[in-house]
């Protein structure tokens, strides 16, 4: 597992219909290695703190597997890494393998696994599609923000090194799913009960199942 690429960017405005848009999705590679803080990486921001970033989303990684899918379903589209509005190209490092709460290592940072990505309205914006956001959770390819639990410096072909694994064995993919479902199964609300426990996942997060739980009964 590895680094591919590292990209930030700073807000920007765009024009969507009309209207003028603050967005920090426009990422871009950068060569250089890059320090990772508390809340960020040097050289890159968040425009909207209501709905991104914070400690929680600290860090977002997309897998470099899921660049041939979109290629093949956005033929005429030109992708370069951080077309996602991501900071970490990764990797081996798929959404299906990953827990939430698992930690890892890259270089000298350390980072943990707080919850899928779940886009709004400015992935659209950066596609030029309407129909990107629809797309993009129906593909089921999220990718996956991180905590920074250890400041330090990183850069394009750094290992990614588990470092450990978080027991509940509730995966990213879960997450989405169990937040898209209207209805459980009894194995869904196991999950559920494993999902509002995570240390790791948001309160919010937490909250919002422990709510679906006691409306199913």
């Amino acid at each position: 597992m590895k680094v591919v690429s590292i990209n930030v960017g700073l807000p920007r405005q765009v024009l969507s219909k009309d209207n003028v848009v603050t967005t920090g999705i426009f990422k871009e590679p950068v060569k250089a290695r890059v320090m990772v803080r508390r809340l960020n990486l040097d050289g890159d921001r968040q425009a909207d703190l209501s709905v991104h970033g914070g400690p929680d989303k600290a860090v977002y990684a997309y897998p470099v597997e899921h660049y041939d899918y979109w290629r093949r379903e956005l033929p005429d589209m030109d992708l370069p890494f951080g077309m996602f509005g991501e900071n970490l190209t990764t990797e081996g490092l798929l959404e299906e393998a990953i827990n939430i709460g698992d930690r890892f290592r890259i270089g000298r940072v350390e980072l943990v696994v707080t919850q899928p990505r779940l886009p709004c309205y400015k992935l659209g914006i950066k596609f030029g599609r309407d129909d990107m956001v629809k797309r993009f959770l129906a593909s089921g390819r999220t990718g996956f923000y991180f905590q920074v639990l250890r400041e330090g410096e990183t850069g394009a072909g750094d290992e990614i090194v588990r470092i450990g694994r978080d027991e509940n064995n509730v995966t990213v993919p879960d997450i989405t799913r169990l937040y898209a479902r209207k209805n459980y199964s009894g194995s869904d609300r196991g999950t559920l009960r494993r999902a509002a426990q995570l240390w790791a996942l948001p309160e919010s997060w937490r909250s919002y199942f422990l709510h679906r739980l006691e409306k199913q009964g």
